[in-house]
């Protein structure tokens, strides 16, 4: 699997998560202290963006119902979620930020 730039370090401050697209994909990048994750976009329940919703600890909330998604591992925290979202493989290269497709 291909690894490509996404972003740059810079571009997501510390305890903010922001939509990023990758060929057609739509992901989530969150950055929690000196750690950068990278999940599906969208939210199991209702399809809303989760790079809109915010950061708590390690949990992205969705901006529509709340919904609760652990960031490391894509694991519903939180209902009315009931299914994970999917976990992309990242890394830190100096500035650059880079996901697995």
């Amino acid at each position: 699997m291909p690894w490509i730039k996404v972003a740059k370090t810079a571009d997501i401050p510390d305890g903010e998560i922001h939509t990023i697209s990758v060929e057609g994909k739509k992901m989530a990048v969150a950055h929690i202290g000196s750690e950068f994750f990278a999940i599906d976009d969208i939210c199991t329940h209702a399809q809303c963006s989760l790079g809109e919703g915010s950061l708590v600890g390690q949990e992205v909330e969705c901006p529509c119902h709340g919904s609760r998604f652990d960031v490391k591992s894509g694991s519903v925290r939180f209902l009315p979620a009931t299914v994970p979202v999917k976990t992309y493989s990242l890394k830190v290269e100096g500035e650059d930020i880079l996901v697995e497709i």
